[in-house]
């Protein structure tokens, strides 16, 4: 499967016109179901920048009866993204002591972005998925962070080892989703940005709006 990865030199090339748009709570909005499971203890889990917010409700009101988003993680800190990255990283080294650093980059990057590119740490990017009316999620193939090793590839969006009624939603959410605007991650089916550089890339816009911030810079 041809993937544009978060480690390549093209998304690298992007540059950034940071926009200045603020971190948002998506908690203070009411509108969307969030998840505690990546809850931290300042909370940043819950941010977002203003405009993906917006455009994540569009995508809301676009599903159909019965079905509604629930937002799991949005923005990262860049130190919180590094240490995710080094350590996953470091652990694909000591399992494939024949791999290059840059193929531990490049395999890396799949299931977690570099630091320096990350759309979470953008506040640009959110880890999502399905629930129904009553608040049980929904069938998508693979539990959501499952990487590509664990789930035999059934992490990739467009993946084929996955059941009818999976795919069935993994297509409701990306519908929903890229008519609002939003790009995906193909690694990672619950993974979408806007803003950022790996959006700008995929989508012809010669900037960035969103680059990596620390928390309370913007």
């Amino acid at each position: 499967m041809s993937v544009v990865l978060m480690s390549d030199q093209r998304v690298a090339a992007v540059p950034v016109r940071e926009c200045g748009e603020p971190l948002v709570d998506v908690r203070a909005h009411g509108a969307l179901r969030v998840d505690p499971r990546k809850a931290d203890a300042s909370g940043a889990f819950a941010y977002l920048r203003q405009g993906v917010l917006h455009r994540l409700l569009h995508a809301q009101s676009l599903l159909p009866d019965g079905m509604r988003l629930l937002y799991v993680e949005g923005y990262r800190p860049p130190g919180l993204q590094r240490r995710y990255f080094e350590e996953y990283a470091a652990a694909l080294g000591r399992d494939n002591p024949g791999w290059s650093p840059a193929r531990v980059r490049d395999e890396a990057s799949r299931f977690v972005s570099p630091p320096e590119m990350a759309p979470h740490s953008a506040g640009a990017a959110v880890d999502l998925t399905l629930v129904d009316a009553d608040g049980n999620e929904l069938d998508l193939g693979t539990r959501m962070n499952a990487d590509p090793v664990e789930s035999e590839g059934a992490c990739y969006t467009s993946a084929t080892n996955i059941g009818a009624e999976a795919t069935a939603n993994r297509n409701t959410l990306a519908t929903v989703l890229s008519e609002a605007g939003l790009v995906n991650y193909a690694t990672e089916w619950w993974h979408w940005s806007w803003g950022d550089r790996y959006w700008a890339l995929q989508t012809n816009n010669p900037t960035a709006l969103y680059g990596p911030t620390e928390p309370g810079a913007i």
